[in-house]
């Protein structure tokens, strides 16, 4: 899968972007992760990309012709128009469920935006998807755009060493993952629960999953609504909360 980032600081896409498993995923040509710096399009001799907003305000606004003529040299030279998603408070919040949607694309462009924001009319013509991490403010789109990487980058076969990795974590199916244990198997007088020490497959998977749901509804009760629960799984649910 091929990433590109319209950005103003590409070296911090990269640096966040060639460690851990995204750098071997890159190695093993599992994903592309490319950066297109902005200022390269200013099209000034001081590389300015920005100016003071029409009708007064605070900060600075990105320029619509440097983005814009990033986005079009970057389209022409890869032969198509990928989905370009902006990261934006105003946008969509990004879950698990975007996630598995924007790994089935091939292609996908990150517009990082900065300062005050970018010229509402290139957004209007080049941004397909606006996508918010949650209601707060960053000063840029590139820590957004680096996570989403991350995110997506799981679910492309071949990246998470164990195929199941990506399927047994938190959010998918609205529940969150079960508990963890390593060595050793007494760590200041708490002991790993017995089931994972029994060796038996099938009472380990029961375990698990009732410990994904019993953390869900302790944790983040408004997944359960949207879980897939059986009848039977809602009932013990309901009868361990009786019984605490």
């Amino acid at each position: 899968m091929n990433f590109y980032v319209l950005t103003l600081f590409p070296e911090l896409i990269r640096q966040i972007c060639s460690e851990s498993i995204l750098g071997r995923a890159q190695t093993k040509d599992l994903v592309h992760v490319e950066t297109v710096n902005i200022r390269d399009y200013a099209g000034n001799r001081h590389n300015r990309v920005d100016d003071y907003p029409y009708g007064g305000g605070a900060g600075m606004v990105m320029q619509p012709q440097p983005v814009y003529d990033a986005w079009k040299a970057l389209t022409d030279r890869i032969g198509k128009q990928p989905r370009v998603v902006f990261m934006t408070p105003q946008g969509e919040t990004f879950s698990q469920k975007k996630a598995e949607e924007f790994a089935a694309e091939a292609d996908l462009i990150f517009l990082c935006g900065h300062y005050e924001g970018v010229d509402e009319r290139v957004l209007e013509r080049i941004v397909t998807d606006e996508v918010s991490i949650g209601d707060f403010v960053l000063t840029g789109g590139e820590l957004p755009a680096a996570m989403m990487i991350d995110c997506i980058s799981r679910l492309i076969p071949g990246v998470l060493h164990n195929g199941q990795s990506a399927e047994d974590e938190s959010f998918t199916g609205n529940l969150l993952e079960y508990p963890q244990y390593t060595r050793p198997e007494v760590f200041m007088e708490a002991k790993v629960p017995e089931v994972l020490l029994s060796g038996h497959h099938q009472n380990v998977e029961k375990w698990r999953r009732e410990q994904s749901i019993l953390r869900t509804a302790l944790k983040r009760p408004d997944l359960l609504e949207k879980a897939d629960l059986s009848d039977k799984e809602r009932e013990w649910l309901r009868k361990t909360f009786e019984n605490a």
